[in-house]
Order: C-alpha cells, then sequence, then structure tokens
C-alpha cells in the first residue's frame, strides 16, 4: 500500500452545533442552553411575556423568569411595559432585548478596492458606515489599514458594542488566525488577537464566504442546506448543512474557488492557479474578461464561467443534496446568464432526485452581505443567537 494511504488520521473535530436552537437541553449544561434558547426565541419573536417565552421553549416559568432577571441585571433584556388587555387578569409584562442600546462593529475585507466597514444594530440594519481605500496595501499595511477602520468605527458609536466581526478572504482556523490569504499576501496572521488587543472588543474573524452563508441564513430566509458563492477580489463560499456551518478539517471547507475544472484539462495536468475556479469567476478577472470580448461577446463569456461553476458545483450538490445556491456579487456578473447556465450544467451533471427543486437565487443582503455575516458571527460568539 502507498505509504500516503498509511497515515494516521487527524484528530477528530467536534463540529459547531445545528444553528437554530429549538428544544430545551438535558441536565448538565442546561442553563447555558436554556439561556441561549430564551435569547434566541425573544430575538426571533420580538417582545413577549415570560409567559409567552416558557410556552415558546419548554421551559418552566420559574426558570424563565430566572433568566430574565439576569439578562436583564446584564443590560442585555429591557422590561417594556404591560401588554394591552380586554378580559379579566392581570396584564402581562412584556420583556425584549436592549436593542437599542446595543451594537455590533463589522468588516468586509472582501473587496478587491477598499476595505469597509459598519456599525449595525442587533436586527442587522447600518447605523454608521466606513471604508479605507486598499491601494494595493498587502501584508502588515493591510493589517493596519484593517485596525484602523475598526477603531474609526468604535469611536463613532456611544452604544454598548457587543463586539467586532470580520469576514477576510483567505483560509482562517478557528483562532481567527487568518492561515492564508494570498490576495492579501499574508500567512498566519493572529487577526482575530490583533484587534482584540488594539480595540478591546471580542473580537471574531471568520472567511468571508463562512461568514456570508450565516448572513443569508440569519437575515436572508435561506433554509438549512444551501452554499453560498461569494463572487469578489477572489471566489469565496460558505456551506450550511443541515443547519450547521461546514468548516472542514483545516478549515478550507467550501473553498471550491481554488479547485481546477474543465473538460480541456488532461488528467495529470498539475495544480495550476490559471485554471482554477477563481480564475474565470473573480470580478476582476470576469471583468477583465467582458472587456476583451466587447458587447458582442459578453453572453458567451459570462455563460462560460457559469458552466464552470456548474460543472464545480455539480458533485457538491450530488454528494449533499443541496436545496438551495446563492449568488453573492455585482449584479451585472451574476444575474440572469451566469446563474442560469450554472444551473443548465448541474441538471445535466446530477441524478435528477439530487437536483429536484433545486433554487439558485442571487443574494438578498446585496452588498451588505459580508457586514450582516460579521454581525451574525458576534450575535452567535457573544448571545449565542443565529
Amino acid at each position: 500500500m502507498d505509504p500516503a494511504m498509511q497515515r494516521s488520521p487527524a484528530p477528530a473535530r467536534r463540529a459547531p452545533g445545528a444553528l437554530r436552537v429549538g428544544a430545551k437541553a438535558l441536565p448538565g449544561d442546561a442553563r447555558r442552553h436554556n439561556r441561549t434558547l430564551v435569547l434566541q426565541t425573544v430575538y426571533r419573536s420580538g417582545p413577549a411575556s415570560r409567559a409567552d417565552i416558557a410556552r415558546a421553549t419548554q421551559l418552566t416559568k420559574v426558570t424563565v423568569s430566572d433568566l430574565v432577571a439576569e439578562l436583564t441585571a446584564e443590560g442585555l433584556m429591557l422590561e417594556l411595559g404591560t401588554r394591552e388587555v380586554t378580559g379579566p387578569g392581570k396584564p402581562a409584562m412584556l420583556v425584549d432585548l436592549a436593542r437599542d442600546t446595543h451594537a455590533i462593529v463589522s468588516l468586509d475585507l472582501s473587496d478587491h478596492r477598499r476595505f469597509r466597514g459598519a456599525v449595525l444594530d442587533l436586527d442587522g440594519r447600518i447605523l454608521h458606515r466606513a471604508d479605507a481605500p486598499l491601494d494595493g496595501a498587502v501584508g502588515d499595511a493591510a493589517v493596519e489599514r484593517t485596525v484602523a477602520l475598526a477603531e474609526e468605527l468604535v469611536s463613532r458609536t456611544g452604544l454598548s458594542l457587543l463586539g467586532l466581526g470580520v469576514g477576510t478572504p483567505g483560509v482562517v482556523d478557528d483562532g481567527g488566525t487568518v492561515r492564508t490569504a494570498p490576495n492579501l499576501g499574508w500567512a498566519d496572521v493572529p487577526l482575530q488577537r490583533i484587534l482584540q488587543e488594539r480595540t478591546g472588543l471580542p473580537t471574531v474573524v471568520a472567511n468571508d464566504g463562512n461568514a456570508g452563508v450565516l448572513a443569508e441564513h440569519n437575515f436572508g430566509g435561506a433554509g438549512d442546506d444551501l452554499m453560498l458563492i461569494a463572487i469578489g477580489h477572489g471566489l469565496g463560499s460558505g456551506l450550511i448543512v443541515g443547519g450547521v456551518p461546514v468548516v472542514g478539517s483545516c478549515f478550507a471547507g467550501g473553498e471550491i474557488g481554488q479547485v481546477m475544472v474543465g473538460s480541456d484539462l488532461p488528467l495529470d495536468a498539475p495544480y495550476s492557479r490559471e485554471q482554477v475556479l477563481e480564475h474565470w469567476l473573480s470580478v476582476p478577472g470576469l471583468t477583465a474578461a467582458l472587456a476583451e470580448a466587447g458587447d458582442d461577446g459578453r453572453e458567451r463569456v459570462l455563460r462560460e464561467a457559469g458552466q464552470r461553476l456548474g460543472t464545480a458545483l455539480a458533485p457538491v450538490v450530488g454528494a449533499l443534496n443541496l436545496s438551495e445556491i446563492v449568488l453573492a456579487g455585482p449584479q451585472e456578473l451574476v444575474g440572469d446568464v451566469l446563474a442560469e447556465a450554472t444551473l443548465e450544467i448541474l441538471q445535466r451533471r446530477t441524478l435528477p432526485e439530487s437536483h429536484r427543486g433545486l433554487v439558485i437565487r442571487t443574494s438578498s443582503q446585496g452588498s451588505d452581505l459580508i457586514l450582516r455575516g460579521a454581525t451574525a458571527l458576534v450575535l452567535q460568539a457573544q448571545l449565542g443567537i443565529t
């Protein structure tokens, strides 16, 4: 047997829990789980009474009252006043998250021209914006621009900040270290630690595709089996299967942008970045190809890009039976022609049962996709809300 086939398996890594918490926990970690359950229930439902929360979560009224008191003391929840009633009985006191007093700072490092940032409320609405032109900065210079943008946004709000979320290109480990981001000249950059030390905020750093797919799941009404394809400076992607984010054993889950594609390649062709999917589907690559092709060749360029994307996605759809693929990027690039060509190839190259009901659509989050995804990262890390 080839020695490469005899290597010891990598240590098992625990997959993160399902994004939607839907039932009370067993003894052991019950309090933390039930606290998350209360927060998520109120986050999704809006103002509710303690009795409403108890019914929705199947927790006892005593447990709910205790948790609401704890969260109120921490400033995360507040009492709004009593509900108007017409019948007999004591009116119920309504509680909600302290949505107007808390905010999150989010950064989007995926654009090839500038870094973008914003202060968002807990519902993903933009309160303040700022950006920093990239001007070709890489390495330490790009890190400093990231820090400066975060510090500027922190200084622009007087609200209580839950934390800082960042969506960045590249492979990012679970400690927030960017293992590699070639377009930014980063290798083993401890971005999460740097930002946390410089801003004083709890910080979460993740791959931009993984952040983007959370935005679609949290704020875009997406289902529990989807893949996001983010076309920007490079080609990012994020994957959720059965309500669980797929990160992968080396934190590179969903990295189809670096897969060599196309039936024009011989089987013995070595890996080449000039032949990977990102070469055809990044914004700079598509823009250059369209400029060279002119108006007469526009449809051909976009159709070829969509066909190559469909070729790369076919094994993924076949293996995972996804229900939804979301395309994010400039509408003029990812719209009708590219999306239709992608779906056409998927239908040709997968079993009918694999693609039955499959939806390919453009993102509902527009240019704020990664910013909202970074917000979702902080909500999940700090409050357990997804």
